[in-house]
């Protein structure tokens, strides 16, 4: 089972996201896909760790969630846009390769038997216009993924001022 949570910034899709696991498994897998850049992300990494109780296993992988076996288990993937960011980085802002390789990992993960998978998204394509063509870029390719993803999900929420709001499923 796969849901994608998704909304604009501070939604609370996190939130709904990690509400969501905790009833569905008393043990649930946390995966926080961020990429350490600075010490101020870094603190923020900190400061999400400290959040979660025992009754998560917390897991970091910034790209190749493949590697990781989600057989049996639930899992929350926190988040496709700093995912996406490490391919597009990677990739020296090649939206193709990027959208190519990415769908290619999520790919790998559908595959696994017995699993539910809880993914958290942005929406960023429904704010600010970016100012730079880079910006311009990534937005494009996180609404692509998004899509791709939200196609092959069997439940889709939008989070909407803290309101779940079902739009699939």
């Amino acid at each position: 089972m796969i849901y994608l949570i998704t909304g604009g910034e501070r939604s609370g899709k996190s939130g709904f996201a990690e509400h969501l696991a905790k009833e569905l498994a008393p043990k649930p897998m946390y995966v926080a896909t961020a990429r350490k850049w600075d010490d101020d992300f870094q603190k923020r990494i900190d400061r999400h760790q400290k959040d979660r109780d025992e009754r998560w296993v917390n897991v970091e992988k910034e790209k190749y969630l493949s590697e990781i076996d989600f057989s049996g288990n639930v899992a929350i993937v926190d988040c496709v846009t700093l995912w996406l960011t490490n391919f597009f980085v990677d990739t020296k802002n090649d939206v193709a390769l990027s959208l190519e390789q990415a769908k290619a990992e999520f790919d790998k993960i559908e595959t696994q038997e017995n699993t539910t998978i809880i993914i958290v998204t942005n929406e960023i394509g429904m704010g600010v216009h970016a100012d730079t063509h880079i910006g311009r870029k990534f937005t494009e390719l996180q609404g692509w993924m998004n899509q791709y993803i939200a196609k092959k999900a069997e439940k889709v929420v939008l989070m909407v001022s803290g309101i779940p709001v079902t739009i699939k499923g």
